[in-house]
């Protein structure tokens, strides 16, 4: 049978509607629960960008963390080493009690068992200690040098002069001059510059020969008061010349050369000698970051190296 467009189009609309009589109504999509934002305790943790900075590692103590240094006044009266010994203390664990004297004094410490280690500055002395069999381990720390001071008046006219003529001039004009006198390296040195003048004022004791038996602080103080010569190292004058009335006349000869080393003592003299406390402190001297502190210590108030590091040179290089 031949479908009309009439029929057609009813049957169409009826399929049409069975369709749509099957089908239920389109659900309503049920929207999702609100999730309550999480509280602070709750919140999650961001991963950190980095690993945390590890809480530094506690220095070991020492054994035996108590170490006598027995060195000379020139050292501590310059006030280097209240910038050293707080930086070894700290960096190993060991605890220094310093004994500030002059080089003899420190070197017969040594000699008695009296001290852990040496910083002096005696090179003959100190050769004779190592001979001896009193030090086990000798090293070269620094120089600086030694200077003649005076009054600016300058009576005996040593302004100048080298070490040899000014010492002969202040004998011949019978200047004060004020003598350590108390076997320190300081002392040796300005014996020795008599001894090569043909002078020998420790022996004949001249009026005008002040022997002070005082380190060098209290020495240079005597010398201000009294309008007397001395001589003295350099770091030291340096850190007291505000309060002095002396002046700088003789400087910057080979003969004022300065030097300083440490030196331990050897355990096969004295067993009980902190030899662990004694060697620690030598490596820290000679540490190329110590070095580089002595380098730079007072240039910032004097305009000026106090002390020369040295530990990378020999004894040679330095014509000793």
């Amino acid at each position: 049978m031949k479908l009309t467009t009439r029929n057609l189009l009813l049957t169409l609309g009826m399929i049409l509607a069975i369709a749509l009589s099957a089908c239920g109504p389109a659900a309503t999509p049920t929207a999702a629960p609100a999730t309550e934002a999480p509280t602070a305790a709750e919140a999650p943790t961001q991963a950190p960008t980095q690993a945390p900075t590890q809480a530094p590692t506690a220095i070991p103590a020492p054994t035996n963390p108590d170490i006598i240094l027995a060195t000379t006044t020139s050292t501590q009266d310059s006030g280097l080493l209240d910038v050293l010994i707080p930086l070894f203390e700290a960096q190993t664990g060991y605890k220094v009690k310093t004994v500030a004297v002059g080089s003899g004094a420190a070197i017969t410490m040594g000699q008695e068992g009296n001290a852990d280690v040496l910083l002096v500055h005696s090179p003959a002395a100190e050769a004779t200690f190592m001979s001896d069999g009193w030090g086990k381990d000798r090293a070269l720390i620094m120089h600086n040098d030694f200077i003649l001071v005076g009054p600016a008046a300058d009576p005996a006219k040593v302004k100048g002069l080298g070490p040899s003529d000014a010492f002969k001039a202040i004998a011949a004009a019978e200047s004060t001059f004020a003598a350590r006198a108390d076997k320190s390296g300081t002392s040796t040195k300005e014996l020795g510059l008599w001894k090569k003048a043909g002078i020998d004022p420790a022996t004949t004791k001249p009026a005008w020969y002040l022997e002070t038996g005082q380190g060098m602080g209290a020495t240079l103080t005597i010398a201000s008061e009294k309008g007397a010569y001395t001589l003295t190292d350099r770091a030291t004058f340096l850190a007291n010349k505000d309060k002095l009335q002396l002046e700088i006349l003789v400087e910057k000869n080979n003969s004022l050369l300065n030097v300083y080393h440490v030196m331990t003592i050897d355990q096969a003299k004295w067993p009980n000698t902190n030899y662990d406390g004694a060697i620690a402190f030598l490596k820290f001297m000679t540490d190329p970051a110590t070095q580089e502190v002595i380098g730079k210590f007072g240039v910032d108030k004097y305009g000026q190296q106090l002390f020369i590091p040295d530990a990378d040179k020999t004894d040679a290089d330095l014509g000793l």
